[in-house]
């Protein structure tokens, strides 16, 4: 299991609010940061899911495209299609004289580490995983930057939400495979869930992961949406009646077998609002646990371009606005008001540290 390392993220609209309120630069240092902008290149590779999986990797495209419009600097991206992809697409980037290349997602680790170290010239950024040896030990590369989410946190106040809004009494979540930052959101679920068990003195049931144990449910892919409808299904068998899957694409197969099922049933969505990044799926969206992975992007671009990159890591938590529960949306009459005002409370003593949540793959 590989080691998150802690750091300060601000939120997309903070970062923005900055920059608007920051000096205005003289003529001369506009032109030649103007110039020095147009000259940069900034680079993306996909993982399997591609650039438009309504998840992580179009978050993290968009915040590339914001970085191309807002910034001017150049962008390149290429879409991986299978895992045999991931390296030739990394060279790929690297012959095209990228100043900066983003690997979106942990599965792009080895490709992105091996490029790191044998181009010590040309900065890196990987989502949602550190850099390890061979034996799993947490290592520093110095042109590679890590972007990294607590995102347990989040889905905490997911959990607890759900347990409230629960009429059967059991919820579940399950993973596309058994990597730390999938695992974190579901050690986040359950632990919201039992807070609302120990608050309310009631016993709503999690199917799908076992914290302590750290055993659970995976599609074993983050691809094949037939997975997705097949656990989804299962778990409504079995009387859930909202389902987090943590698992990219494959959680719109979740959201057809809830559609299927038509029995009121509602699904928690990941990375992203799904009520908005799923429109067809916003009347069984309770809510989302959201990373801002454009917004790390951004930032990171931005710093890079400026000639200030850093391979400190980058790690979103409520406190610094890098993590986030989406709006109800379309639920929000499901969702009691008194209910809505504890998860706010809850929020509040997280960021006040009064409340830890803790995972096996919390960032360290």
């Amino acid at each position: 299991m590989k080691n998150f390392i802690r750091v300060v993220a601000l939120g997309g609209t903070a970062v923005l609010a900055l920059a608007a309120c920051g000096s205005a630069p003289s003529a001369s240092t506009s032109s030649s940061a103007s110039a020095s902008a147009s000259s940069f290149k900034a680079c993306m590779v996909s993982d399997a899911g591609g650039f438009d999986d309504k998840s992580f990797n179009q978050s993290g495209y968009e915040g590339l495209k914001k970085a191309g419009t807002d910034l001017g600097v150049q962008v390149k991206t290429v879409e991986s299609k299978q895992e045999s992809d991931y390296t030739p697409n990394v060279e790929s980037m690297i012959s095209e004289k990228c100043d900066l290349i983003i690997g979106v997602g942990f599965a792009l680790e080895s490709a992105i580490h091996k490029a790191a170290e044998a181009n010590p010239k040309v900065n890196f950024a990987l989502v949602d995983s550190s850099f390890s040896d061979a034996s799993g030990n947490a290592v520093t590369l110095a042109n590679a930057k890590p972007i990294l989410f607590d995102t347990a946190q989040a889905a905490y106040l997911a959990g607890y939400v759900a347990a409230g809004v629960s009429k059967t009494k059991t919820v579940a979540t399950f993973g596309g495979k058994q990597y730390p930052s999938v695992t974190i959101f579901m050690d986040g679920f359950v632990d919201g869930v039992a807070k609302y068990n120990e608050d309310n003195g009631t016993a709503v049931k999690t199917l799908g992961w076992d914290k302590a144990a750290q055993t659970g449910s995976f599609t074993g892919t983050f691809d094949d949406q037939s997975t997705g409808q097949t656990q989804g299904k299962a778990f409504l068998d079995q009387g859930a009646d909202i389902i987090m899957p943590v698992a990219g694409p494959v959680g719109l197969g979740t959201v057809a077998a809830i559609q299927a099922a038509n029995n009121g049933s509602m699904l928690i969505g990941v990375d992203s609002d799904w009520a908005l990044s799923n429109p067809s799926a916003a009347s069984i969206t309770l809510t989302s646990v959201m990373k801002e992975i454009g917004t790390a992007v951004f930032d990171t671009v931005k710093s890079a371009s400026a000639g200030t990159f850093s391979s400190d890591p980058y790690v979103g938590t409520l406190k610094n606005g890098g993590l986030g529960l989406a709006p109800f949306h379309d639920m929000e009459s499901a969702v009691s008001s008194d209910l809505s005002g504890k998860v706010d409370a809850l929020k509040a003593d997280i960021i006040a540290g009064k409340i830890t949540v803790a995972s096996a793959s919390t960032p360290k």
